[in-house]
């Protein structure tokens, strides 16, 4: 079972990293970085990149996709190769997926059209700009196309797909494995629960994605 990570400049390093963490340790899954050319690939923070070890073109058919998300999802709706392959492996893949931002690229190579889907709370107006119908859960499913909202969310639709690839034990067992029992120290993981003036002003910062 080959999952695939597509990965553009500027995404998120724990969109990735964390499905990464998750679904490497399912049973007989291979995770390969792939990349338009392979090479290293840095994330919105500038001090870490990840290697890609394939170009997209070397990657035809994998079983899953996950792309993550980011800053650079803006400069990526522009990459006709990224949203070609994305079109091209959806047809054989038993699961589309994403992380934060990465649901607008899904949108906007035309795959979530008419689907339920969520993203990072910054970007539900462009995911529906798109064609989806934007969904504030942590993870939507709909279909084969499973969607997280933003960065550490991908930790939760990386344990949901474990469980339905490989079965709740296993799912199980990785969660208690990686330690994962959040018990953050503060309560404000969400908009609804931020003060209006944090949340325009984050609005209002380079971190909004646009097309």
């Amino acid at each position: 079972m080959q999952i695939a990570i597509p990965l553009y400049e500027d995404f998120t390093a724990l969109d990735a990293v964390g499905p990464y963490e998750i679904l490497s340790r399912i049973p007989g899954a291979e995770v390969v970085f792939a990349a338009v050319r392979p090479g290293p690939v840095r994330t919105d923070m500038r001090s870490l990149a990840l290697t890609a070890d394939a170009s997209l073109a070397e990657v035809p058919s994998p079983d899953i996709v996950l792309v993550p998300g980011g800053p650079g999802t803006a400069e990526a709706l522009n990459s006709e190769p990224y949203l070609e392959w994305l079109r091209g492996v959806d047809a054989g893949t038993s699961w589309t997926t994403s992380v934060c931002s990465g649901s607008v690229l899904l949108a906007a190579a035309g795959l979530l059209t008419g689907r339920r889907a969520t993203s990072h709370w910054i970007c539900m107006e462009l995911l529906e700009a798109f064609g989806a119908v934007a969904v504030t859960d942590r993870v939507v499913m709909d279909g084969k196309y499973a969607t997280a909202a933003g960065v550490s969310a991908g930790i939760d639709l990386a344990l949901t797909l474990s469980g339905a690839l490989a079965g709740d034990r296993v799912a199980e067992s990785i969660q208690l494995v990686v330690e994962y029992d959040p018990q953050p120290p503060y309560d404000m993981g969400s908009p609804a629960k931020a003060p209006a003036s944090l949340v325009e002003s984050l609005r209002e910062s380079n971190l909004v994605v646009t097309a």
